[in-house]
């Protein structure tokens, strides 16, 4: 009854159904149809998460390919687009540990702490109070997507997840193969990260 309870909570995509069922019963339409529907997401993600396009093209036809080679075992337990990102998911963790070139470090929420003389508040720029507004967006926007790409891979993909994807905590922690709990931890510091960095770089004079 609890997994039964679990499953309602789910909305299910009627297109999402209809196309998964036309795939079981054979159409090569409805294959090309689920790609239509989600290769961009997937893409974009694979490209926050890697932060270069031949990897995030990797990514997507290898979640392609495995999603494929499951669907006909698929239950529908979970909405087809989490079961997507989970497939991306492990491919992104997959192609991270062939190149070993990033640190999977632990965020210390004590390093995030930076007294400033004036109560240690962290100050984040509205671009829209200034004259030069699509200037500032710009600048903002490039030092954000930098500092989410400087961020540890697992805090990168809640973060990617939760604010970018706009997934639920609990699909967050789905998706990863994590508990609530430490997908709430790591978007917490992930989050005190990027404004960390963001403050930094204005700071810095990196919006001026």
């Amino acid at each position: 009854m609890h997994q039964e309870t679990a499953v309602l909570r789910h909305e299910f995509d009627p297109i999402d159904r209809e196309l998964i069922e036309s795939f079981k019963a054979g159409s090569s339409e409805a294959m090309e149809r689920l790609v239509e529907r989600y290769e961009n997401r997937i893409f974009t993600f694979g490209l926050k998460m890697c932060g270069h396009r031949q990897d995030a093209e990797d990514i997507a036809q290898e979640t392609f390919l495995s999603a494929f080679r499951h669907l006909d075992r698929f239950r529908q337990e979970t909405p087809l687009k989490n079961w997507l990102f989970k497939i991306a998911a492990r491919a992104c963790f997959r192609k991270r540990r062939k190149k070993k070139g990033e640190p999977d470090r632990e965020i210390s929420i004590e390093s995030l702490r930076h007294e400033d003389g004036n109560g240690g508040d962290y100050f984040i720029p509205d671009p829209d109070e200034s004259p030069h507004d699509a200037v500032l967006r710009l600048e903002l926007k490039t030092i954000i997507d930098n500092s989410i790409r400087s961020l540890p891979p697992k805090y990168r993909m809640v973060f990617n997840l939760r604010d970018m994807e706009g997934f639920s905590t609990e699909e967050a922690a789905q998706i990863m193969g994590i508990s609530i709990q430490l997908v709430k931890t790591r978007l917490h510091r992930a989050r005190l990260f990027l404004r960390d960095k963001i403050t930094a770089a204005y700071r810095e004079g990196g919006l001026q």
